[in-house]
């Protein structure tokens, strides 16, 4: 019997390895963001999505420390360390890049005026409450930065994160046990095994890593899963 190519995939590689790198996990997302979005990238791995956004859509990023336009990342030997984002990576700017006060950039975060926001995360519920930014741990360094004033002033809020902890936990619980950073404000998670949007107590699975069963992502994911129709 002629073998599906997925089957033959799933023959060579174990589908415990079966997984997006972290730049394939941007450039997913970033093939997402349409014409004219205006959105901010958290520190950490959202910053590489910056890298992959298409380069036939006008796409703008705003950045936390007052930038509108922010560019790739600089090539190393080219940095200019007066150009940083929120990660105090050096940066390029955009043809047309405006550069304002930090108290204006917050205003236009809290103002609704950012189409969408990446952000990292500990933990994601299924209702949509984010945890990113202490796991609880006695003696830990608070490490909020903007991501509260992001969690409430997006239109959309996407994760970008692995789907289990190193020790194997899925990210994705039915109730988040670390601190809240945001209620019910993810809308949508691009994971190392799948994109899964949130939407009234659901999450429904877009996309999964080439290889990898529905059954598989289901057994590492601890809510349940539904997959979109077709």
């Amino acid at each position: 019997m002629e073998q599906t190519k997925t089957q033959l995939r799933e023959a060579v590689m174990p589908a415990a390895e079966l997984k997006w790198t972290r730049a394939q996990m941007a450039a997913r997302l970033a093939s997402d963001v349409q014409e004219g979005t205006i959105m901010n990238l958290g520190v950490g791995l959202p910053t590489l999505v910056g890298n992959h956004l298409p380069k036939d859509r006008e796409i703008l990023i705003q950045v936390e420390n007052g930038i509108l336009g922010a560019g790739p990342n600089a090539p190393k030997g080219e940095e200019d360390w007066d150009l940083v984002n929120a990660g105090k990576q050096a940066i390029q700017l955009l043809p047309g890049a405006s550069l304002f006060h930090h108290a204006d950039s917050f205003a236009m975060m809290r103002g609704g005026h950012v189409d969408i926001c990446v952000i990292g995360a500990y933990q994601v519920a299924l209702n949509g409450d984010l945890a990113n930014w202490s796991t609880g741990e006695p003696g830990a360094i608070p490490a909020i930065g903007g991501a509260m004033d992001l969690a409430a002033g997006a239109k959309e809020l996407w994760v970008l994160m692995e789907h289990s902890t190193k020790s194997g936990e899925s990210k994705l619980v039915e109730r988040c046990s670390y601190p809240l950073t945001g209620l019910a404000c993810v809308t949508r998670i691009y994971s190392d095994l799948a994109v899964i949007a949130l939407k009234d107590g659901r999450a429904t699975v877009l996309d999964i890593v080439p290889g990898m069963s529905f059954a598989e992502l289901q057994k590492r994911t601890a809510v349940p899963l539904a997959q979109a129709d077709g």
